[in-house]
């Protein structure tokens, strides 16, 4: 794809499955990574396997519900980098309960890494994206945001509150040359999506339901959702934004 070499890329929650799999590819297209994650060590690592490759990288501890810390990050990050040029939300944390049995705690926790988190992220940024008119925002909701997802009901209005955010941010902002755009992953192989299978009591049963679910026939890969990332991040989606993309084998079809 055109235009991400040399490219500054931040991506939060860039140590965990997804976010370590779209590093790693936006390195391979030559861009330069800023790897966020509140996990240093897993950080450190899609950062290793990045610069054993030949790519550019950083690791950055950021907790995303702390203002400051994200401050920090972007500061970080502009130090070595001098500018942001792509941004991709993809941080993210679920529990698997029916929402009668979550409590407001629940409820603040989620709120604040699936939707305040990517609010900040987009405050911290943008700023810096306007003075230069150029920019690229990519946001990783869920399907759950699209149909909803039983014992997800917080996460999913989370996810949903993030697809109109990222509409509106989108319109805002058109005439700085900033697009805005999200992914949609449906059930990924991820530690999240183990910690779903779990909650749900049978693992087994609930991923071979998944799977009998999806057109394609398989739960999806880390692997599986880069190529639609780096698209919206690239000059070939230069005349996009506002825009909803499914990466989920087919299991949701929405027009």
């Amino acid at each position: 794809m055109r235009g991400l070499q040399a490219k500054s890329v931040v991506v939060t929650g860039g140590g965990g499955g997804i976010g370590g799999a779209t590093c790693r590819r936006f390195a391979a297209a030559g861009a330069k990574v800023a790897v966020l994650d509140r996990n240093l060590d897993a950080a450190r690592a899609t950062v290793a396997a990045i610069e054993a490759a030949g790519g550019t990288a950083m690791a950055v501890g950021c907790d995303i519900t702390s203002r400051s810390e994200i401050d920090g990050a972007v500061a970080d990050v502009l130090a070595h980098f001098a500018a942001i040029d792509v941004l991709v939300n993809n941080a993210g944390w679920d529990i698997f309960k029916p929402f009668t049995k979550t409590q407001p705690d629940d409820w603040d926790r989620l709120i604040a890494i699936n939707l305040t988190g990517a609010l900040h992220m987009h405050h911290a940024v943008l700023p810096g994206m306007v003075a230069r008119k150029a920019g690229r925002i990519i946001n990783i909701a869920s399907d759950a945001a699209r149909v909803g997802s039983s014992g997800e009901a917080v996460y999913a209005a989370c996810k949903g509150g993030l697809v109109s955010f990222s509409k509106t941010i989108a319109r805002e902002h058109a005439r700085h040359g900033i697009t805005v755009n999200v992914v949609c992953p449906g059930p990924t192989d991820t530690a999240l999506f183990a910690e779903y299978k779990e909650g749900a009591g049978d693992p087994v049963k609930l991923e071979e339901a998944f799977r009998r679910s999806i057109p394609l026939g398989r739960i999806g890969q880390p692997d599986d959702l880069p190529g639609a990332i780096l698209f919206f991040a690239s000059d070939d989606a230069g005349y996009i934004t506002g825009q909803v993309l499914s990466v989920s084998g087919g299991l949701t079809m929405a027009g």
